[in-house]
């Protein structure tokens, strides 16, 4: 029996170093991978952040440019509004000054080209008084004279030829 005792035992010990075995090497294989993973994990964490700031810069680049796309397009229908807004006002300034217009011109209110008008035709008319003022006196009196005494005559033609005149002679 204790032949066969120690057969066991030596059995046993064979069956459990049989089973550990491959438990054994798969925990070796795991600390195995962990060094590995730690020497190149050092490696492999570079190359991520590397990756990482190219993304980065690639992605802000593109925003950038996105952003630079949108303000183009907004100064461009801002440029836009404000030019229709411009012809808008420009309409609707002269729609006011017509109206306005309209209505001085039913009160009697003189234009601002009636009054460039007068002051044209003063200028005319100072301008000759000038020259009238400047020629010698007798030419004036000879002048107002004849004038005075043309003016008499046409009023006693004019006097001759109504009916009233007429029998105020006869009376």
């Amino acid at each position: 029996m204790a032949r066969s005792r120690a057969s066991d035992t030596a059995k046993n010990t064979a069956d459990s170093h049989t089973a550990t075995a491959p438990t054994h090497q798969i925990w070796l294989a795991g600390l195995g991978a962990m060094a590995k993973a730690q020497e190149q994990g050092s490696k492999a964490i570079e190359a991520l952040v590397n990756d990482g700031l190219a993304f980065q810069r690639k992605s802000q680049a593109q925003a950038q440019q996105r952003l630079q796309e949108a303000t183009e397009r907004l100064s461009h229908l801002a440029s836009d509004f404000g030019q229709q807004t411009h012809v808008r006002i420009d309409r609707l300034e002269h729609l006011f000054e017509d109206r306005v217009g309209k209505a001085l011109e039913r009160l009697g209110i003189p234009t601002l080209y009636d009054l460039q008008a007068l002051t044209e035709r003063v200028a005319q008319l100072e301008a000759q008084l000038a020259k009238a003022t400047t020629t010698p006196p007798k030419a004036v009196r000879t002048t107002v004279r004849t004038a005075t005494q043309t003016a008499a005559k046409t009023s006693a033609k004019s006097a001759a030829k109504t009916p009233a005149s007429r029998t105020a002679r006869k009376v």
